[in-house]
């Protein structure tokens, strides 16, 4: 016993101190948690808090609905000063992932301006399409709970439900069921709109409509740049939104076997408004993040520390999660908004960068 104690010592002296205590709210995120103040978060109070608050409020015209904001929606409306109002309302808490570690992947994503016709013709040829007539949803969280938050999409033939079509077969059709909203010039940016799931098309006659996301096929999205990182199509330097245009501008032919590659196919709605997110409102540029609902809950407040992609200039935001993605999954992983136009276009295109993530939960819902 004698020299176990003697072993034992040492090893508490230089790692106990080390031990860092995680706490969990799997009613509001299933990463674990680490407790911090508002001074521990580099460069927080360097921030444009009555501009967060503004991108908060927005977003609580449809937030306020869950209980979780319910009351300190309430109270933004009384708010006169951004910064008070956040310190005062809520409790930051740094997202850490399975393995302990408190960094993840950002990327970004913009609102693309396609070209269109609303008639088809040899230029304007790629449908943008409504849902399906033929397309059916399955909700079994009656009989089953526990499958909620699954939604099973496909279509009837004869008494059977089979997978809906893939977009292969999507691109070939042409039937009564399948609707278009209008036909644009450039098959990659109709599939860029479908990974944006929000965009606007400038119409020959000039008027330019907005086209949101309506639905899927229910189909598993599959990145695309993997794929071609995969088959040596791109380089690791050049494995971006521009690189993957450049390639399919020199090899036309390939573009079908590509894009086939991601069965995923998003259908949209005409909209009254710009690029919408999963919560219902429109986004603000550069103020709302893309996220996945398991760790981020919609409407939540969530302080971003980045870095830009071109100029690698730091990022230190307080955002508004108010979308999701098909790619967007896992505790540290968030998609960042960088508005509309060639300029978002290009900082989306490029970014996949380190970042960290703190939420900021109401402090009503922390008491116990």
């Amino acid at each position: 016993m004698k020299y176990l104690i003697i072993f034992l010592v040492p090893i508490f002296l230089f790692t106990g101190c080390a031990i860092k205590e995680y706490e969990k709210y799997d009613n509001i995120s299933k990463a674990s948690l680490e407790k911090v103040n508002f001074y521990d978060i580099e460069n927080f109070y360097n921030d444009d808090f009555d501009f967060a608050l503004k991108t908060f409020q927005k977003a609580c015209k449809k937030s306020k609905r869950f209980s979780l904001f319910e009351d300190v929606c309430e109270e933004s409306l009384k708010a006169k000063n951004g910064r008070d109002f956040f310190i005062s309302n809520f409790q930051p808490y740094k997202l850490i992932d399975k393995n302990g570690k408190d960094e993840g992947i950002i990327t970004g994503y913009y609102e693309p301006l396609l070209n269109g016709s609303l008639t088809k013709d040899e230029k304007y040829k790629y449908p943008i399409y409504k849902t399906p007539k033929d397309m059916v949803m399955v909700d079994l969280s009656s009989i089953y709970p526990e499958l909620k938050k699954y939604r099973l999409r496909g279509k009837l033939e004869g008494n059977k439900v089979v997978p809906y079509d893939s977009r292969a077969v999507l691109d070939k059709k042409d039937n009564q069921n399948l609707e278009p909203i209008c036909y644009v010039d450039d098959k990659f940016e109709l599939f860029l709109l479908h990974i944006q799931g929000s965009g606007k098309v400038k119409l020959t006659n000039g008027d330019i409509i907005n086209v949101g996301y309506a639905n899927q096929n229910g189909r598993r999205y599959t990145s695309v740049g993997k794929y071609m990182l995969k088959k040596g199509y791109l380089k690791p330097n050049n494995a971006s939104i521009q690189g993957m245009k450049a390639f399919f501008d020199k090899n036309p032919d390939k573009v079908d076997d590509i894009l086939n590659h991601n069965e995923s196919y998003v259908f949209f709605r005409k909209a009254n408004q710009g690029a919408t997110g999963a919560l219902g409102v429109e986004l603000t540029a550069k103020r709302n993040l893309a996220v996945d609902r398991n760790y981020i809950p919609l409407g939540m407040p969530v302080f971003l520390s980045t870095s830009n992609p071109i100029t690698k200039e730091q990022i230190n935001k307080l955002m508004v999660a108010a979308d999701t993605g098909g790619a967007i999954k896992g505790e540290i992983r968030a998609d960042f908004f960088w508005g509309y136009g060639d300029k978002a276009f290009k900082y989306a295109g490029k970014m996949k960068e380190k970042g960290t993530l703190y939420i900021l939960i109401p402090k009503d819902q922390l008491m116990d």
